[in-house]
């Protein structure tokens, strides 16, 4: 079988359906992208199937499929999606029945897709608009692909600073700006982010006296997506840490201080209204130790929460490569 049959599902003329081909429906279940993605593909771009069939269901051969999932490689990778369509019908395979012509024209005014919604990323890197475009067609290999590459390709640090909160952010604007649609988007793609770092991330450092870092997210915070990358950027340079995730209550974070008695304390406030310069000071005042020789934590406030807000004897990171940095610092002391 060849590699073009094998990923499709058809072999030539043996495994055809009944009816001449795929429906849109089963094309878009092989592909991962939704059934408007594929019709507006057609619509726009010319990638509909090549033999006309009667009836209102069109059918889809092997060489129509090949064509799309050339598109959606494309697209992955970044490109836009007139250009993709040109680069998949110029790329037919040898044997391919020829291009009808085409009217790039639509037909109809176009229905609405993931595809053709777009997030404003301006000068962003390439990999955020494929990362982007994976997440608008709720492609999940696709999207683990260009993530664990963008991470593989910069590191940590460059592929959460550059490519993946540019993509976040962009994805939330689109979120806030189209009446609370693509709320999945954003749910899909945090996902992905989460399972590419703990996919990337070294195995867990032991602890070393007076060098374990804790990170939490302060009471009623639950965005944990910066503190997991700022974990993962620690362990890889060999700091010990202990990461305590969203929502860690008062109590719990003040015992998990004294049982751990750690160099470092990163309290991540993704909202003003979470952000607590009490609780802030609390933690840097708590002392553990014999007598005559007793310690205190240093303690970082992360994440735009605190932002505009200055706590007397507490660090404020501007951004991860700062706190990577100060954090390294302190456990060198």
């Amino acid at each position: 079988m060849s590699e073009l049959t094998e990923s499709t599902g058809l072999q030539d003329g043996e495994d055809t359906p009944p009816g001449g081909g795929l429906t849109t429906g089963e094309v878009a279940r092989r592909l991962g992208v939704a059934p408007t993605t594929v019709r507006t593909w057609d619509r726009r771009y010319g990638l509909g199937p090549d033999a006309h069939t009667g009836g209102r269901h069109r059918r889809w051969t092997a060489a129509d499929v090949a064509r799309l999932e050339r598109m959606c490689a494309l697209t992955a990778t970044g490109l836009p999606p007139a250009e993709a369509a040109r680069l998949a019908r110029s790329e037919e395979p040898a044997g391919a029945a020829p291009d009808r012509p085409r009217a790039v024209t639509p037909r109809r005014p176009p229905a609405r897709s993931r595809a053709g919604s777009g997030l404003r990323l301006g000068d962003a890197r390439q990999e955020c608009k494929g990362i982007a475009r994976a997440a608008l067609r709720l492609d999940a290999a696709a999207l683990d692909r260009l993530l664990l590459d963008a991470i593989t390709e910069h590191g940590l640090v460059a592929a959460w600073t550059e490519v993946i909160v540019p993509t976040l952010q962009a994805v939330g604007r689109k979120w806030e700006t189209s009446g609370e649609k693509y709320v999945e988007v954003e749910h899909f793609l945090s996902w992905h982010v989460s399972g590419a770092l703990r996919r990337v991330a070294p195995d867990t450092v032991a602890d070393r006296p007076g060098a374990t870092t804790v990170l939490a997210c302060v009471p009623g915070e639950t965005h944990t997506l910066a503190l997991e990358v700022l974990s993962a950027a620690l362990t890889e340079r060999g700091i010990p840490v202990r990461m305590f995730g969203g929502a860690l209550p008062v109590e719990s974070l003040v015992a998990a201080v004294r049982r751990t008695g750690p160099a470092a304390v990163g309290l991540w406030a993704q909202s003003r209204t979470t952000a607590s310069g009490p609780l802030a000071q609390h933690v840097a005042g708590m002392e553990w130790g014999v007598r005559g020789a007793r310690r205190k934590p240093v303690v970082l406030t992360l994440g735009p929460g605190w932002a505009g807000r200055a706590v007397a004897g507490v660090a404020r990171p501007a951004g991860l490569a700062e706190a990577v940095t100060a954090l390294e610092s302190v456990v060198a002391r």
